[in-house]
């Protein structure tokens, strides 16, 4: 890569806010031209004039938000790279959904955003390649915080989940991480990679089920030595699908 190779565009409606985030990235090297705007409007008619590699944009705007801008952007014919810049942690997970290669926190800092210039020179040049495209849609990672930066977190390091009031605890093999978004959210969006609900509390990965146990005051399922509640009304569903997934590992 040569120095001063990435076309920026800057989107918020705090000029303050504005102005650091824009301070940032004109000191950063691999960014050869930078524009800034005011709110969606403004930066729509910088796009229509000249193509940029990413839209460093906030969500909380007056008229088109962030994320309604983020999915006019997904129609272009060539979109740019995401990096939503936000002081809320609340749309973190709208954000990836939406194919954001990156969630920054306000207040910025300059590590930060040079970590987010990275991860967009990245995404526009290895998931270029079908294959990795189609590894990145099966595959979506999942923000997390740990001390203070957002971490992407693999789905497929997911072993079970764990309702916590309007958060869910994600249990992988190494840890725990606590994302602010339902469980009920994510049994829907994640029913097609695998996850099955077995409890109001709980969402677990089906192929990672050891066992399906009745004791004494019901059901319980083992993942990874950990027993987890199973109630009457998933019961019998989920019995049906440990018994299609059987029979179809057994006629493979």
């Amino acid at each position: 890569m040569t120095t001063g190779f990435l076309r920026v565009l800057a989107v918020d409606d705090e000029p303050p806010a504005l102005d650091e985030l824009a301070y940032h990235l004109r000191a950063d090297p691999r960014v050869a031209r930078l524009h800034t705007a005011g709110d969606a409007t403004e930066a729509l008619r910088l796009l229509r004039d000249g193509d940029v590699d990413v839209v460093f944009l906030d969500i909380r705007m007056p008229g088109l938000d962030g994320m309604e801008l983020a999915r006019v952007l997904r129609r272009f014919a060539r979109p740019p790279a995401i990096v939503f810049v936000t002081a809320y942690d609340d749309g973190a997970v709208d954000a990836f959904d939406l194919g954001a290669t990156d969630y920054v926190r306000k207040p910025v800092r300059a590590d930060r955003l040079a970590e987010s210039l990275r991860r967009v020179i990245g995404s526009r040049v290895v998931p270029s390649h079908p294959a990795a495209l189609a590894r990145a849609e099966e595959d979506p990672t999942i923000p997390i915080e740990l001390a203070g930066t957002t971490r992407m977190l693999p789905r497929s390091a997911v072993r079970w989940v764990e309702a916590q009031g309007d958060y869910a605890r994600l249990h992988t093999a190494e840890g725990s991480h606590l994302v602010r978004v339902s469980l009920a959210t994510l049994a829907e969006r994640w029913a097609d990679a695998g996850f099955v609900r077995v409890h109001r509390s709980y969402l677990v990965q089906l192929k990672l089920i050891a066992e399906l146990r009745l004791v004494n005051s019901g059901y319980v399922v083992v993942v990874d030595s950990t027993e987890l509640p199973v109630s009457r009304r998933h019961t019998r569903e989920l019995k049906d699908k440990l018994v299609r997934a059987a029979k179809q590992d057994w006629n493979r």
